[in-house]
């Protein structure tokens, strides 16, 4: 699709710099909903001083950024220069992207997720077992490490076979975690030059370090082991360009990396909104329980009845429109470019946030509610296909949202089977920005037996 530049052009709006920069020192999150008022779904320059990014969030805007001229929008930039410290590649652009793009597409694939459904079961139910078995009555726990434990467990029993013990792979969330929330400021401030330290690169650096000292020594070892059929490891070793080029050990390793933290991360963070949710929703979390009451009883789940949680998977959908996994979703403009009669300067910064356009009023009715049933087939008929992007849009759409929500259903149904979680902080729990958003405080929950039935 081309672009007509001659077209007339009219100026974009602008957010001055008392309202852009020094709120985002102060409150990275609440300055970002200020800027995304004050720019109410309108194209929008946001003086930052040194930078003056574009601001886009409006629907059918996202779609020509992210889909119709993506080839004009790569990801450059921003966050993508401190990513692919952590995971190489997969974070950019180009071959090696694509090649791992496309094992992961086959790995996380409808079928292929069948065929270790009832794996996946039975790992989610041990690790649920483990849970109830260390955890004593009354005692309140860490939601995000418990829900982490619960997560890693299936990933590694799924997708990397032996190849990653459990202690391992504590050490590898824990460096992985560390990481993701020590680039804040590289976000934050993406026109410094690495070689100027900023708060968190320290801890970043070491993370790296830590990381590397896990994968590196299992890439090696696997390449001269036995290779499995759906270990994400072989099958990145086997994986060929269409040169007959495999991948080296570090972009091996970096495939493994962006895998672990794309299924773990994610998730064991959005179940623990998922608590913080229901104990601030009665009324959702009653509704909630009965579903799965009514689907699964005691009874282990399966394929079949798993459709049955219609209103668990609108609960996880709302979620992730509030909870935002992915805030923000910086590109940078290589030509000249025109949106909806607004001029785009080649060489720019422009900034999409699913976390404002999940917000926006006139596409989402009385944002600030929590209301599951936004996402009813009927409710969702008419919806711009870019107004929800839980997992991102365009070519980069995650390739995992399938298997997030058999995951995030099945972990949900299993643990609520047995217990009722209660938030034990009488504040409310507010998000902050990191790579993710991730709660501000530490949420503590006790799960309270449910009793015979």
């Amino acid at each position: 699709m081309t672009v007509d530049l001659t077209e007339p052009v009219r100026k974009p709006g602008i957010i001055p710099f008392s309202v852009g920069f020094p709120g985002l020192l102060r409150d990275p999150l609440r300055a970002f909903e200020e800027i995304g008022r004050a720019s109410n779904g309108e194209i929008s320059r946001v003086n930052l001083g040194v930078t003056r990014p574009y601001l886009v969030t409006r629907p059918s805007h996202v779609q020509h950024v992210l889909r119709d001229h993506a080839a004009n929008y790569p990801r450059e930039g921003m966050m993508w220069k401190p990513l692919t410290r952590l995971v190489g590649g997969i974070a950019a652009e180009g071959p090696e992207w694509a090649l791992n793009r496309g094992i992961f597409q086959r790995l996380l694939s409808g079928p292929n997720i069948a065929s270790v459904f009832d794996e996946m079961v039975r790992t989610i139910t041990e690790g649920v077992d483990l849970l109830e078995a260390r955890i004593n009555p009354g005692q309140p726990m860490d939601a995000l490490a418990e829900m982490t434990r619960i997560v890693q467990r299936a990933i590694i029993r799924v997708f990397f076979g032996n190849r990653i013990s459990l202690s391992e792979a504590d050490h590898l969330g824990s460096a992985i975690r560390t990481a993701t929330r020590s680039i804040g400021f590289r976000m934050l401030l993406p026109f410094v030059p690495l070689s100027v330290p900023l708060p968190g690169d320290r801890a970043f650096q070491r993370s790296v370090r830590a990381v590397d000292e896990v994968i590196l020594p299992l890439v090696r070892e696997a390449r001269r082991g036995e290779v499995a059929e759906r270990d994400i490891v072989s099958m990145l070793i086997e994986t060929r360009d269409e040169q007959g080029r495999g991948l080296d050990d570090q972009q091996v390793r970096d495939g493994v990396v962006a895998m672990f933290t794309a299924g773990t991360e994610t998730t064991a963070t959005a179940l623990t909104w998922l608590w913080v949710v229901l104990n601030a929703h009665p009324e959702v979390a009653s509704r909630l329980y009965a579903e799965i009451d009514t689907v699964f009883g005691r009874a282990r789940p399966d394929r079949d009845r798993l459709q049955g949680l219609r209103y668990t998977k609108m609960v996880i959908q709302e979620l992730l429109r509030v909870y935002s996994v992915g805030w923000i979703v910086p590109r940078t403009s290589v030509a000249e470019d025109v949106i909806d009669g607004v001029r785009i300067k080649g060489g720019s910064t422009v900034l999409i946030s699913p976390y404002l356009t999940h917000r926006l009023d006139d596409v989402w009715p009385h944002p600030e509610v929590f209301d599951p049933d936004r996402f009813s087939v009927a409710r969702s008929k008419k919806r711009h296909r870019f107004a929800y992007m839980a997992f991102g849009a365009g070519a980069h759409h995650c390739v995992g949202n399938l298997f997030f929500t058999v995951e995030a259903q099945l972990i949900t149904a299993i643990l609520l089977q047995r217990f009722r979680p209660v938030i034990q902080s009488k504040n409310p729990i507010e998000p902050q920005v990191r790579l993710t958003l991730i709660p501000r405080e530490r949420v503590e929950i006790v799960l309270e037996p449910v009793g015979p039935r």
